[in-house]
């Protein structure tokens, strides 16, 4: 290890030494789950503001949620850091045999999109030789958020030709299949079934299934849906910051104006900011 990432595992052990800080010593595995996922957002939101001095700060951060696990691994025995690394290593070597050579060395990838059917076939094989389940859609975590799992199940689909072609009548296709899931949806909301209970259990199916068709959409059109939902929510909010802004500047607050005029402030956003 090199002499600045050696200083900190002893940092991060000193941390979580009997003297160390109480807040660290009575960490564990689950109760940093919220961390680690709070500091991968942030990494996200730097990348996005393309803040790249930010990014070197966020990305340390979220260096320091791998070596807290990392150290209590160390404590409980059950890994170190060392162990991570090697083990990362040895997956890069054997995941890039186009790169490192091996015994599944073939001929040069054509393309990134090879290069990932190829790692999935490695990833397989490997979950098969550990006695693991061989879905094609293991390995795609339920705690992903819902969008991003959604593209990934499709995604796993469609390398055994599960999937919408490809091309203009692909796309047509799957915009119909949306028009179709809206239709079941409206079916639904219209529902007069007497169980309000069972009606909204519906409703909620009707919806799950138009945001699964758009999804599908997405990823034939090669958007990733997560981020493009993301960046969408972040234009709504500096919209609806303009409309603030400029409520607050002529001496109104929200709650005075009508829909209308608000409308005319987000349109003026919308020409500004796009």
């Amino acid at each position: 290890m090199s002499e600045r990432f050696e200083q900190l595992v002893q940092l991060m052990a000193r941390l979580r030494a009997p003297d160390g800080c109480p807040w660290d010593r009575k960490q564990t595995h689950e109760s940093l789950k919220p961390y680690l996922l709070e500091e991968t957002y942030e990494v996200l939101e730097t990348i996005d503001r393309r803040e790249t001095v930010l990014l070197r700060e966020e990305l340390g951060d979220l260096l320091l949620q791998i070596l807290f696990h990392a150290q209590i691994g160390a404590e409980a025995g059950t890994f170190t850091i060392d162990e991570i690394m090697e083990r990362l290593a040895e997956k890069l070597i054997r995941r890039h045999p186009h790169v490192f050579g091996g015994p599944q060395t073939s001929e040069n990838p054509a393309d990134a999109e090879e290069v990932v059917t190829r790692w999935e076939e490695i990833k397989r094989s490997e979950r098969q030789a550990a006695g693991q389940p061989d879905s094609l859609l293991s390995g795609v975590p339920k705690t992903l958020p819902a969008l991003l799992r959604a593209f990934q199940l499709q995604a796993r689909a469609s390398r055994v030709g599960f999937d919408w072609p490809h091309n203009g009548e692909g796309i047509e296709q799957i915009l119909g299949k949306i028009e179709e899931e809206i239709r079941e949806l409206r079916e639904a909301l219209g529902g007069e079934s007497g169980d309000r209970k069972r009606d909204q259990q519906q409703v909620e199916a009707e919806l799950g299934d138009v945001l699964f068709a758009l999804v599908n959409v997405a990823r034939v059109i090669k958007v990733n849906p997560e981020e493009a939902l993301r960046q969408a929510a972040n234009r709504f909010a500096d919209r609806f910051h303009y409309i603030e802004t400029q409520a607050a500047r002529a001496g109104r607050s929200l709650g005075d104006m009508t829909l209308k005029e608000m409308d005319v402030l987000w349109n003026e956003a919308k020409a500004k900011m796009l």
